[in-house]
């Protein structure tokens, strides 16, 4: 079992950036693929990006491709979410996600894949 903790979140003008870290308890960190979700208020949440349990391999929602970078520090036991160029329509509650895999080289997209989650982090961003 793993418990996650979001930080990071913050209010940021157009433009300027955020980094999202979420750190794990637990064993076997590197035995979880990773994934940040975000909700927005009314409407339903999204996958932003996923990775894999080495975070050689990624995925990005077309929205983000560019901008955000999903990235992992196993040693820390910390997946990150490097936000760049923030736009207003990014705004949402940000949210990472955990699934214990023994495929290595598997990201999951959908939210059903994960069993543990964060409490979620604001990030607001002002035009």
């Amino acid at each position: 079992q793993v418990q996650l903790v979001e930080s990071g979140g913050g209010l940021v003008q157009a433009g300027g950036s955020l980094r999202l870290s979420c750190a794990a308890s637990g064993r076997a960190f590197s035995s979880y693929a990773m994934g940040w979700f975000r909700q927005a208020p009314g409407k339903e949440r999204e996958l932003v990006a996923a990775l894999t349990r080495s975070g050689r391999s990624t995925y990005y929602v077309d929205s983000v491709k560019g901008r955000f970078t999903i990235s992992r520090d196993n040693a820390k036991n910390t997946v990150y979410l490097q936000m760049n160029n923030l736009k207003p329509e990014d705004t949402a509650v940000y949210y990472c996600a955990a699934t214990q895999t023994f495929n290595s080289g598997s990201y999951y997209l959908s939210g059903n894949s994960y069993d543990y989650w964060g409490q979620g982090t604001q990030v607001t961003v002002s035009s």
